[in-house]
């Protein structure tokens, strides 16, 4: 387990992309499993300027997202599809159909979980990680108790996560309750993984997952067992960390 802390979320940022670039050379067919939410966006805008600058070639990438919102279509606005065509695929030279996001709007979600799980295994599995850690130690939708065991499921939303992303709707009572996420064992099983953080609004959950117990009542804490994982903070989120 690393930590990095930086001065600033656009250092944070630059340094993920770099990362994330690194290992794109290395492997031009990487298995990318991405994040939404506003804290990767600074990592997306650079890895554009990547491509369209210095040539990153994302042709044979292939890339699984940690979620989606139940009940909303991928041409919806706040969905996570929307998302990241707008953030990233839009702009860089993917293949959208190598790019997966669960279905919100599947006829039979429990069967359509089921088979992202299959499609992860069969593309030999995500060889990097990006996530984000919400207030209350969520990572993906993995809310406080979700079980290490835990694989791609509808899930409820904590009434935290839905006040913390109402910001996104008209209204609190717009955002959707229960999501499509990729569970703990799945992301546990993730070859590489980073960690974003910044703001002080998640210096808490930022020193429960680094320094804190490993509980499931903090799923993120779980990472500190992870083989493979570095924490990118930014100081203000680093602000309560000791170490």
């Amino acid at each position: 387990m690393e930590v990095r802390v930086f001065e600033t979320y656009e250092e944070m940022s630059r340094h993920a992309a770099r990362m994330i670039a690194e290992r794109i050379k290395a492997k031009p067919n990487l298995v990318l499993g991405l994040a939404t939410g506003s804290t990767p966006v600074g990592t997306y805008q650079e890895l554009i300027r990547l491509h369209k600058e210095e040539g990153l070639d994302f042709s044979q990438v292939r890339s699984f997202n940690l979620d989606e919102y139940l009940g909303i279509a991928g041409d919806h606005d706040q969905s996570y599809r929307y998302f990241m065509n707008a953030n990233l695929f839009d702009h860089i030279n993917i293949d959208k159909a190598n790019t997966r996001v669960p279905d919100g709007t599947a006829a039979d979600p429990a069967a359509s979980c089921q088979q992202y799980e299959e499609d992860i295994k069969a593309g030999g599995g995500i060889d990097f990680q990006v996530l984000g850690v919400g207030g209350n130690g969520h990572i993906a939708f993995n809310e406080p108790g979700s079980s290490r065991d835990s694989r791609t499921r509808v899930v409820d939303l904590d009434d935290a996560t839905i006040k913390a992303n109402s910001r996104f709707f008209d209204s609190v009572d717009d955002v959707p309750k229960q999501a499509i996420s990729m569970g703990m064992a799945t992301i546990m099983e993730t070859k590489e993984v980073i960690l974003l953080a910044n703001k002080a609004g998640k210096a808490d959950a930022i020193v429960k997952t680094i320094e804190g117990p490993v509980t499931e009542a903090v799923p993120a804490s779980l990472l500190q067992e992870h083989p493979n994982v570095t924490f990118l903070v930014e100081k203000e989120a680093a602000g309560k960390l000791t170490g």
